[in-house]
């Protein structure tokens, strides 16, 4: 079909499809609880992804463009799909390694229940500081206080949002980072200018989402005493070998990803490093895996195989510590990967008739002040992560959209990157359906709606950028205020 026989969307357009899915959502959440992201989600994002199919076919596209439209967005999210099967796979034979219980060992040792989540949050953000990377850090790190707050009976869902909370700004203030690299790039900043400009928003959040974790932390009731620790603590022993060494594959991890080795061989080689280590490290406990009818080579080689795709499992006659020593492998990602490619499909359609534009336009009409402006700019985000359900888009669109207009009112273009970081990359992990609450769910094994009201740092972050916006708080201009549109000259709100 001609692009001239082509219709704009009109804002009912634009509305409908996000009204359907945030209905249909919420009746999963009412219907299935905790198991909606397992099936009822998906099913939801299809159906939204159909409803807008029909606005398009309505306004003049064809079906195999909207066809050739979902399948390059789902094959955006590839790149993130093959991240989460080599993550499955390095949970697995970490645990298979004993390295992931080695953390929890250490951790019940010298972590105290009452700074825990605190010492997680800055704990999580000077690692994802150091790589650049909030997904790696979650899948090693954060996998391992997950299980050591299991073992000192503190809340996995506040334990998620201080993990979270730490990657997140440890990532979003490194150089190292690849959203820390977009968001400048798309809004024409200089890279450190940008994460000078970020530290007036994030430093402030950061240290008010640590004095609240500390808060938390003083005031909770720990359900597990010193006995329990020193039982579980007998477990670990009495199953793995406990020791440092079995810490090399973190360490060699850490260090490809700080020397800028792309995700995907970091975390695979990760994960074979794991699968060797098990064999030097822990031949008691493999043996005691083996299948005995092989040789005995065979036996091992199967066992490691078998724990990358399948994951690791362990029988400790303590059903908790099996819960918590069991998991991982490749199959363990397939549901976050179902969920992604549901959340892709929909938001490539909504991005391809021009939904999502469409609000931008209709919310330029009202942005009449900077305030406005930056607050409506994170509010795409926002909506970008929701509808589009990938972090990286809620960067790279909404940059494109109102980069002119930033440049028209004479403002800086640090404070159009900022704004893109604030809205997109750090509201990205709260919204289950998007890439990046779907990994930390598939990795945290927390949902993101139990996590989010304890991400602090995620949820304060925002606020700040919007009040410093119409406060008129480090706004950086290109031009004086009275040489760019006189009618807006010396409004910040």
């Amino acid at each position: 079909m001609e692009q001239t026989q082509l219709r704009a969307p009109s804002l009912l357009d634009a509305i409908l499809p996000m009204l359907v899915l945030i209905l249909l959502l919420a009746a999963s959440v009412i219907l299935f609880g905790s198991d909606s992201s397992y099936g009822p989600n998906q099913i939801a994002l299809f159906i939204a992804a159909g409803v807008a199919i029909i606005i398009g076919l309505k306004n003049g596209y064809s079906w195999s463009d909207l066809e050739a439209a979902m399948v390059k967005g789902i094959s955006l999210s590839l790149a993130a799909v093959l991240i989460l099967l080599a993550v499955g796979a390095l949970i697995g034979t970490w645990l298979l390694s004993g390295t992931v219980p080695t953390l929890i060992y250490y951790g019940l040792q010298v972590l105290s229940p009452s700074w825990f989540y605190a010492a997680s949050c800055i704990l999580c953000a000077v690692v994802a500081m150091s790589i650049g990377s909030s997904w790696t850090t979650a899948a090693t790190i954060g996998v391992a206080l997950i299980g050591v707050a299991t073992g000192l009976g503190l809340s996995p869902a506040i334990t998620a949002g201080a993990i979270v909370s730490g990657a997140y700004f440890g990532d979003k203030i490194s150089p190292l980072s690849e959203t820390t690299n977009l968001a400048p790039a798309v809004a024409g900043a200089d890279l450190f200018q940008h994460i000078r400009h970020m530290l007036w928003t994030t430093i402030p959040s950061i240290v008010l989402a640590v004095f609240g974790f500390l808060i938390i932390g003083f005031n909770t009731e720990v359900s597990a005493d010193l006995q329990q620790v020193q039982q579980i603590s007998a477990v670990l022993n009495s199953q793995f070998n406990i020791s440092l060494w079995t810490l090399v594959p973190l360490f060699v991890l850490l260090f490809m990803a700080m020397r800028k080795v792309p995700a995907f061989p970091t975390v695979f080689i990760g994960a074979l490093l794991g699968g060797v280590w098990a064999v030097l490290f822990q031949p008691e406990l493999i043996n005691r895996l083996v299948d005995e009818q092989l040789p005995a080579a065979v036996a091992v080689a199967k066992l490691v195989w078998q724990t990358l795709f399948a994951g690791f499992s362990i029988s400790t006659g303590n059903k908790d510590m099996d819960d918590l020593l069991s998991g991982g492998g490749m199959a363990s990602m397939l549901n976050t990967i179902w969920l992604i490619f549901s959340a892709m499909m929909f938001g490539a359609v909504v991005e391809h008739i021009g939904l999502l534009r469409k609000f931008v336009q209709s919310i330029l009409a009202f942005a009449r002040s900077t305030g406005s402006l930056i607050t409506s700019t994170m509010a795409t985000c926002l909506a970008t992560n929701i509808l589009t359900a990938d972090q990286y888009m809620s960067i790279v669109m909404p940059g494109r959209m109102y980069k002119e207009e930033y440049e028209r009112r004479g403002l800086a273009p640090v404070n159009l990157s900022r704004a893109l970081e604030d809205g997109g990359t750090i509201t990205s992990p709260l919204i289950p359906w998007n890439t990046c609450g779907a990994y930390m769910h598939g990795v945290l094994n927390v949902n993101p709606l139990d996590y989010l009201v304890y991400a602090f740092f995620n949820l304060i972050n925002p606020v700040l950028a919007v009040i410093y916006a119409y406060l008129g708080v480090k706004i950086l201009r290109l031009t004086p205020p009275d040489a760019v549109l006189p009618g807006l000259a010396g409004k910040n709100s």
